[in-house]
Formats: structure tokens, C-alpha cells, sequence
């Protein structure tokens, strides 16, 4: 839907997004409102209501897609190469984003809808992404049960599926 690859928000909708994690970052998550991001991003009160309900939904919606990046499954060609590029974007996420996810954990432990949502939303998006990087680990080198062999023996690679 929008100008990146896997969003699933309007350029417009992203942009209103990109402004909510801004001004998430600068002024935390208690002092956020929707009508700041309205007049900051030069939309309507409405606009926003309309697309996310709650002041919860809009920073759930703005983290999810600001961290987006961090979710693609790597294609290395090895499992070990896949989970350490994996690692490795959530890590750069993580260093980028730390004050917008310090407001949000911590508004988590006094609010349980916005917990609720982070874990079904943020937290569903990344197993997700490791479930694919372990579906094609599994396709590459035929089976779950070479998996479990390389991991329990990391200095040996597992062998090529054959074909």
C-alpha cells in the first residue's frame, strides 16, 4: 500500500506514523497526544481518530512500522548467517528507537490494553519474521532434525539438502 516494500499503511498514513514515533522520541509517551501529531503533521483530529482510535493504537501502529526494517528475514543462504542478520537489525532498531521503546515498556507496565496490543502487533511481527528465517532454514537443508544437529554442534555446518 505504501511507498516501502511490506507496509501495509498510504504514503500519508506512514507519514502520520513517522511524525507520532518524532515526537514520541522527543516528549515520551505521557506527554504524546493525538491532537499534537494532528497539528504536526498539518492533519485533521478526525483523520486520526478515524484510523487509530486511541492514542494506544497510533504509537503501537508508529512503533511497528518505524521498526518494520528490523522484521524482514534475512536470506544468507545459511541459518547461522540468517539469525546473526537478524540480530544484527533488531540490535540497529533497538539503538535507534531506545528512547521511543524506554516510553512505551514503561507506559506497558501501567497500561494492559497497550501491552495487549504491543505483544499481538510488534512482538507477533518479529516471531513471524524468525518463523520464516527457521521455515528456510529447514527447506535449505532438508528437515528439523539437521537443525537440531548444527545447533548442538555450532563449529560443524550442516550439510547441503540434496536435491
Amino acid at each position: 500500500m505504501g511507498d516501502s516494500p511490506g507496509s501495509k499503511w498510504t504514503p500519508r498514513e506512514a507519514e502520520l506514523l513517522a511524525v507520532t514515533l518524532e515526537l514520541l522520541r522527543q516528549h515520551g509517551y505521557d506527554r504524546l497526544t493525538v491532537e499534537a501529531v494532528a497539528t504536526h503533521a498539518k492533519a485533521s483530529k478526525a483523520t486520526m481518530y478515524r484510523r487509530w482510535p486511541s492514542k494506544g493504537d497510533l504509537v503501537v501502529a508508529a512503533v511497528t512500522e518505524g521498526t518494520r526494517g528490523s522484521v524482514v528475514p534475512p536470506n544468507t543462504g545459511s541459518l547461522r548467517g540468517d539469525l546473526l542478520e537478524f540480530g544484527c537489525a533488531v540490535s540497529r532498531q533497538c539503538c535507534e528507537h531506545a528512547s521511543t521503546m524506554r516510553a512505551v515498556l514503561n507506559e506497558m507496565s501501567h497500561d494492559p490494553a497497550l501491552s495487549e496490543a504491543m505483544q499481538s502487533e510488534f512482538v507477533h511481527q518479529r516471531k513471524q519474521a524468525l518463523a520464516a528465517v527457521f521455515a528456510a532454514a529447514i527447506e535449505r537443508v532438508g528437515g528439523p532434525d539437521v537443525i537440531r544437529e548444527a545447533l548442538a554442534s555450532p563449529g560443524r555446518a550442516a550439510p547441503a539438502k540434496s536435491t
